[in-house]
């Protein structure tokens, strides 16, 4: 069927033609004296400074700092939270709170008192809540109690019951019952 003479030979001169000094012998390397080592010892390398942890990436709410996570199936009761940024709650919790942040995910429940700049409900809160910027309820999310927030945005889905007010509108009808009233006299 084929013949073996010819077998290959139109693939080899086709690629002779391509590359003419594949099958030439390659040039001699250059020659080099031997060299005298230099007088001087090469400089050692010195030791690297020790590694670094790295920063990890961080915006205002998500800063790592003093963070407490309650697991979910985990329970706490009767505690005073102190000197904690960010309270994460999976869990239940039974306590008082001062802090920064409060993140309450769906299957976490908080019951009790909690003063924080940031409040994420995606959870249960009962009891007394001042969220002196925001207060965020997020789509089933349930808020009730005694509720003070300088900010609020509740998803559609999200509920709150209770003593709800600003904290604006509390400070400025303090202001009012305070102040006093001009007195208007006929001349």
């Amino acid at each position: 069927m084929f013949k073996s003479s010819s077998f290959g030979k139109s693939a080899d001169s086709a690629r002779d033609a391509r590359y003419p000094n594949l099958n030439k012998p390659a040039a001699p390397a250059p020659q080099t004296s031997s060299a005298v080592a230099p007088a001087t010892p090469a400089k050692l390398a010195e030791p690297a400074e020790p590694a670094k942890p790295a920063k990890a990436a961080s915006d205002s709410d998500n800063s790592i700092g003093n963070r407490l996570i309650v697991g979910p199936d985990v329970k706490l009761k009767g505690a005073e939270i102190n000197d904690c940024d960010t309270l994460i709650v999976e869990g239940r919790v039974e306590a008082t709170l001062d802090s920064r942040i409060i993140r309450i995910a769906e299957q976490g429940s908080f019951e009790g008192t909690v003063g924080v700049d940031t409040a994420e409900i995606r959870g249960r809160f009962d009891g007394e809540l001042t969220a002196r910027d925001q207060l965020f309820i997020h789509a089933g999310g349930h808020v009730n109690g005694k509720i003070r927030y300088g900010k609020i945005l509740i998803e559609e889905g999200g509920q709150i019951s209770g003593d709800v007010q600003a904290i604006a509108a509390n400070a400025a009808s303090m202001q009012t019952a305070i102040k006093p009233k001009p007195v208007i006299s006929a001349v």
